[in-house]
């Protein structure tokens, strides 16, 4: 795992100054790659390419980067790991190719002289993100994995484009303008993360996961197009559902997974998983230990509050595996240690609480491995997020209301906010069925407006998953956005509202929020982090699935589970869901109430002209009075806080 940048100037300068530069970029980068760094500019045509190393494979100076291709045409800046290159080696070996080293980066450069980039990058199983620069065409490639796992941004720095992998090395250039993109300000308030392609700044963007953008110039503005997606798998004809055969699908997945798992042991210094007790972590580290001729290290965090602490099912599974395992309990006063961190580790304001245990299981586990594989992906493919049941039967009640009187009906839904909803006019309280009005009380209030105003599922949930519903009314002078990604045009006709919704988390929140919470974390510590579940080769699988094979009974990951219960009894794992969190409400209230109250101070809210404070502090006095529960409104607001003050 490594930390690349780099840059294409349109008015080339010295060889010296450009080497500075590049540099000064990779400097940034460090944390991600401590082991070796190296730098290549080519001063006539203005471009640079910086790397960070962090050896996991070949650990020789023949993994060395920048790397050239044996024909010397094209240099690369890679980050991440190609699992299936021992096979594309095999194949380049037989068209004659020689290697001079055992890098997978070496095998992928070949790969690319041989095939074209293009061509390539749908073989490709891995997490990936590099900057290929073709010598001969002078034309950079930029290329992101099929699912999003390793970061890539861009964007301009007056004439001079610019890219790396966290936005710290792109701010490098004095060219470049910190002006915040107030909308995408919005879409943090909303979503608790900024979606692709936008980012905190105007003029840079994420790059999209599955999606390549190739140069042609430094000042060109091309449009970043998908070698691979979700929805081309969903509209290929060759793609066609599963039968419910569970035996066949049940070994299938089985096969894949172990596979996927054996591919990515590869390495050659010590590595461990991520166990939390649950069936996605559970999965992993079984069908390590089933493959590893030796106990698996396997790292858990605790606390202790009940509600939020997995360390006691993770050591009954642990046990039972026979794994070899750490647990760390996590305290308010741990959790204080990391927040001062935050806004240098996510250079980008992010607001997903969990980042804090996150980054503290990352910590804990870069004391005895430098790789560990996490069940991350498992929710989106499988149906498993607990909230899916509720927002369907949500969904399902909306539909009550005949189409026509929908939207008239939410117009009026905010006079239903008392306890009994009383307050609204008869006639309206007559139109909702009295089991609808049992659903909204309180709180849910604003987001039945919006389910009710909702004309498809994707929009509906896109509601469902919003924090600040209507950003707008907090961040002054900014647009409410859509995301780019909110629904897809080639749904199948035959789709429940479950999958429409895990397809939307898999385009949306998967890469955005998850998998950016565990590369920021991880790399921090410098530690690599691997994702079997999401082996392209098991998300086109899970894709094909029917819903019966995923939900069932009110519960899902159905498949999933009879995988694990191959290795794992049943007792040990079937439980609620409780998901990698902190108990944030709370701790709002005690522990990190005077440091965010500091924070959402009115003039600090104000000061920099970016947040309306009155409907902010509404939510705080509600919340600290213990009236509502808005810990995950405030963490957008107070992340953004928190990163304005190191940023800007």
């Amino acid at each position: 795992m490594c930390g690349i940048a780099g840059f294409w100037q349109s008015q080339p300068d010295t060889k010296d100054k450009l080497i500075e530069k590049a540099w000064a970029m990779a400097h940034t980068l460090v944390h991600r790659g401590p082991d070796d760094g190296g730098v290549w500019v080519e001063a006539e045509a203005g471009v640079g390419l910086s790397h960070r190393r962090l050896s996991i494979l070949d650990l020789s100076s023949a993994g060395h980067q920048p790397m050239f291709s044996s024909c010397g045409r094209y240099v690369i800046t890679f980050n991440g790991e190609i699992y299936n290159f021992p096979e594309l080696k095999r194949e380049l070996a037989a068209l004659g190719h020689d290697f001079r080293g055992t890098s997978d980066t070496e095998v992928l450069l070949e790969g690319i002289a041989r095939w074209g980039a293009g061509k390539l990058l749908p073989r490709l199983n891995g997490m990936f993100a590099f900057a290929l620069w073709d010598r001969l065409e002078r034309r950079l490639t930029l290329a992101r994995d099929h699912l999003g796992i390793k970061p890539l941004y861009y964007g301009w720095a007056g004439d001079t484009f610019v890219f790396g992998s966290e936005l710290k090395a792109l701010l490098v250039d004095k060219g470049f303008r910190r002006e915040v993109d107030r909308n995408a300000v919005g879409l943090l308030l909303r979503y608790n993360y900024i979606p692709s392609p936008y980012s905190i700044w105007k003029d840079c963007f994420k790059l999209p996961a599955g999606h390549m953008l190739v140069m042609e110039c430094a000042k060109a503005r091309p449009q970043a197009e998908p070698f691979w997606s979700i929805e081309r798998v969903l509209g290929a004809g060759d793609c066609e559902r599963h039968d419910k055969d569970t035996g066949q699908a049940v070994a299938q997945l089985d096969t894949l997974i172990r596979d996927a798992v054996g591919q990515q042991m590869v390495a050659d210094v010590p590595l461990g998983a991520f166990l939390s007790g649950g069936i996605d972590s559970s999965t992993v580290v079984a069908l390590m230990q089933h493959q590893s001729p030796t106990r698996v290290k396997t790292f858990t965090i605790s606390f202790r509050e009940g509600e939020f602490n997995e360390g006691k099912h993770a050591q009954r599974v642990a046990s039972h595996l026979g794994t070899e395992h750490t647990e760390l309990m996590v305290t308010p006063n741990d959790a204080l240690a990391v927040i001062p961190r935050l806004a240098a580790i996510y250079d980008e304001p992010f607001a997903d609480s969990s980042q804090i245990p996150t980054f503290l299981v990352a910590q804990l586990t870069k004391g005895y491995v430098t790789v560990s594989l996490s069940g991350d992906g498992g929710d989106e493919l499988f149906a498993g997020y607990s909230h899916y049941r509720s927002a369907k039967r949500l969904w399902s009640l909306t539909r009550f209301i005949p189409a026509a009187l929908r939207s008239e009906v939410a117009d009026h839904m905010t006079k239903l906010g008392d306890s009994s909803g009383n307050s609204a006019p008869s006639r309206f309280r007559d139109l909702v069925p009295q089991v609808v009005l049992s659903q909204i009380r309180g709180d849910r209030v604003e987001r039945f407006a919006a389910a009710l105003a909702s004309n498809d599922v994707a929009a509906f949930y896109q509601n469902q998953v919003s924090r600040w519903l209507v950003p707008s009314r907090v961040v002054l002078d900014s647009e409410d956005c859509e995301l780019p990604f909110a629904a897809p045009r080639r749904r199948p006709a035959h789709w429940d509202s479950i999958e429409s919704m895990a397809y939307f988390d898999s385009l949306n929140y998967l890469p955005e929020n998850v998998l950016t919470k565990v590369d920021r974390a991880s790399m921090a510590v410098s530690l690599e982090t691997r994702v079997p579940l999401l082996d392209y080769r098991i998300v086109e699988f899970s894709t094909r699935l029917p819903l019966c094979l995923k939900f069932r009974s009110g519960q899902g990951k159905w498949l999933l589970r009879q995988v694990l219960y191959k290795y794992v009894p049943r007792n040990l794992v079937d439980r609620p869901k409780m998901g990698f969190r902190l108990p944030l409400a709370s701790w709002l209230r005690g522990p990190l109430r005077s440091w965010a109250e500091d924070l959402l101070q009115p003039t600090n809210l104000e000061e920099a002209g970016f947040l309306s404070s009155r409907p902010i502090r509404e939510r705080w006095k509600e919340h600290v009075e213990g009236r509502r529960d808005w810990s995950r409104h405030l963490w957008s607001v107070i992340m953004f806080q928190a990163w304005s003050q190191r940023w800007l």
